[in-house]
């Protein structure tokens, strides 16, 4: 039996960072698929494995647990696998990180798709995209990151914070490429970070797998196509 079963769209949106962290950390995991994804979803809350609204939802074989709600999951396998520093000052920074991406999600599919981009809304947009960049790049500057060099918050290997900030930053530029010069120029020492992490083995080797099976989708539906419109 594999480690883990997630539920979560055939897209790298968020539940790609609960994909990465069970890579980084050589863990087996199942991809529930859409039939299970929606049954589970559409279940009473009283009939749910863990109440919730949506994917993603994270079961954990061994511990007969399962949780949903993509911050929630990713403190909960950081903890488990020793990526969040046991002292509250870093695991305070790291929900901050993790929050700030939920976010910046959030910001970019217009409210979970409530509203479609437009040439106006996008353009009125772009300042605040470039402030949650620069919001990034001084979390990393001030604690001695540098575009070659280190990590977010100055640990000896990529943590919780690191892999986040990878897949939100690394994964949106990847597959909405006319973002990356804006990334490159605004926040260098995360696009090196990205870089720098999307070349470890099992990262490179989720990447390539994902792209296999999500094709250039990055968020998919009306939201994605009005966003790669405006771009």
């Amino acid at each position: 039996m594999p480690d883990y079963t997630l539920y979560y769209w055939p897209v790298p949106f968020r539940g790609q960072f609960v994909r990465a962290v069970l890579a980084h950390v050589g863990a087996t995991w199942n991809e529930a698929g859409t039939k299970a994804i929606g049954a589970l979803k559409n279940k009473a809350p009283a009939d749910q494995p863990v109440p919730h609204m949506g994917p993603p939802v994270l079961e954990d074989h061994a511990a007969e647990f399962s949780l949903s709600q993509m911050p929630a999951i990713l403190s909960y396998l950081g903890g488990k696998h020793g990526l969040i520093a046991k002292d509250f000052i870093h695991e305070a920074l790291t929900a901050k990180i993790v929050a700030d991406a939920n976010d910046v999600l959030y910001e970019m599919t217009l409210y979970n798709g409530a509203q479609m981009w437009t040439e106006e809304s996008w353009n009125a947009y772009r300042p605040r995209l470039g402030r949650w960049m620069e919001i990034f790049e001084e979390t990393g500057r001030r604690h001695g990151m540098t575009a070659e060099a280190g990590y977010i918050l100055d640990s000896d290997a990529p943590g919780i914070a690191d892999l986040t900030t990878h897949i939100l930053w690394g994964t949106m530029t990847a597959k909405l490429p006319p973002l990356r010069p804006m990334l490159n120029a605004t926040a260098p020492i995360i696009a090196g970070l990205s870089d720098r992490i999307a070349a470890l083995p099992e990262q490179a080797e989720l990447r390539a797998r994902s792209d296999a099976q999500y094709g250039e989708t990055w968020c998919a539906g009306q939201i994605e196509a009005s966003l790669r419109n405006v771009l």
